[in-house]
């Protein structure tokens, strides 16, 4: 049993912001106690977390994160990635499918869930939308669903083929699954990870301007409306897409997205100054760009905060930038970048910051977590929200360490990590 005493409790679902105790018994939470005094009757061993001075929360839910196994262990593997997340606060992750093998058989998703229930969190997975990535046949749904997949994306590559779109729309809304979409047409990329624009010109290269991203997104939410189908459009970059996403709701659309921190904090002038590290895809675009990804934030048009961790190895990033692969990690930042960037400027309060970075992810896929009430699985993380920490590379628990944030100084640190009753992380003094 675990008692958390003294901490400021903050749950989405039901909008609390209070000071309170928690008492964790078996997996469950058994008691919130809504400003303290709890004091459990049961007898038998009871930790006591003295958690004064920090925010008490849901575990976080991160939709979109990369673990590259199997296939590419060297990047980062279930564990390695497991572990990162942890420490980032993360209780429940969903894998992206774009491994080697793809996952687009049973055979394959079998091994990432039986794998990943060797780790300390939640580690589920979306299986890929069509064969082999190929864009041009359906995987078959109902049995990867049936064995566990938790949605379906083609992550990291675009489906060009609306026919195809379609069809797995229909498919996907009958089995009341969500599909995720990486929106980005190559027929208007010449250069990938490098926005369009002022920087690109500067370095002599056309670029990925967001006109590939708008385009997509434009056909997806207006196939999603026609079909009735739950979409998310990933790591969401353009004030225009922003202003789609907010379009489509207005007419019913049931269409999600998400944003990721990079795209909240840092603008195409990253690249300059941090190169490869600061390459993916979609890439960092326009100061206008990332005030209206913050303004689509507040107004709720974003509902998710997501990662994409995306681990690459030092040789890799070190290649010349049109070379180099896209794509950071994210999981150990995350939180603090959601502090530092947005609660602390006054954007979002502490409650709408894990709402999207735990209820909402919880939500569209139809997990049991994200809230902090009694009988729900005893998911939590503990952070200090006014700790100002260093970004140092050597303190990765990732494998990987391709970062821009690196040396950055940011607030908000993970204090401890409780998944299924466990502490799974704890930070060592």
């Amino acid at each position: 049993m675990i008692v958390i005493k003294g901490g400021r409790i903050v749950d989405p679902g039901r909008g609390i912001d209070a000071s309170g105790d928690i008492w964790l018994k078996g997996n469950k939470i058994e008691k919130v106690l809504i400003g303290g005094g709890l004091v459990p009757q049961d007898s038998g061993d009871v930790r006591m977390i003295d958690a004064s001075g920090k925010v008490v929360a849901p575990g976080l839910v991160d939709v979109h994160v990369h673990f590259r196994d199997p296939g590419f262990t060297y990047k980062e593997d279930i564990h390695t990635g497991a572990a990162a997340a942890a420490k980032g606060g993360f209780t429940t992750v969903v894998l992206m499918a774009n491994t080697k093998p793809v996952v687009d058989n049973v055979e394959t998703l079998s091994y990432v869930l039986e794998e990943g229930k060797k780790t300390g969190i939640h580690v589920l997975s979306a299986a890929a939308v069509s064969v082999g990535f190929k864009g041009e046949e359906l995987t078959d749904m109902e049995a990867l669903k049936a064995a566990g997949a938790v949605g379906f994306t083609d992550d990291g590559i675009p489906l060009k083929d609306g026919r195809l779109v379609r069809a797995a729309m229909e498919k996907a809304a009958g089995l009341y699954i969500p599909l995720s979409f990486h929106e980005e047409d190559p027929a208007f990329i010449k250069e990938n990870g490098i926005n369009h624009g002022t920087v690109s010109q500067k370095l002599g290269i056309y670029g990925s301007p967001a006109l590939a991203e708008d385009a997509m997104v434009a056909r997806d939410i207006m196939i999603a409306k026609d079909t009735g189908a739950t979409i998310e459009i990933q790591h969401i970059s353009s004030a225009n897409s922003v202003a789609l996403v907010r379009l489509a709701k207005s007419l019913g659309v049931n269409v999600w997205a998400e944003a990721t921190p990079h795209h909240f904090t840092l603008t195409e002038e990253a690249v300059l100054e941090h190169g490869a590290m600061a390459k993916m895809n979609p890439p960092l675009r326009t100061e206008s760009d990332r005030a209206a990804l913050i303004e689509g934030l507040k107004d709720g048009t974003i509902d998710i905060i997501a990662t994409d961790h995306a681990p690459h190895s030092s040789e890799e990033k070190a290649r010349p930038l049109t070379q180099a692969p896209s794509g950071i990690i994210g999981l150990e930042t995350s939180l603090a970048l959601g502090i530092t960037s947005l609660v602390k400027p006054g954007h979002l309060t502490m409650v709408q910051l894990i709402e999207k970075m735990s209820l909402n992810p919880a939500r569209l896929y139809h997990l049991d977590c994200g809230r902090l009430e009694e009988g729900r699985p005893a998911d939590l993380v503990i952070f200090d929200p006014d700790r100002t920490w260093r970004v140092e590379e050597e303190e990765f628990a990732s494998r990987a360490s391709n970062s821009p944030f690196t040396g950055s100084a940011l607030t908000g640190k993970v204090v401890y990590t409780i998944c299924k009753g466990e502490v799974v992380y704890e930070e060592l003094s």
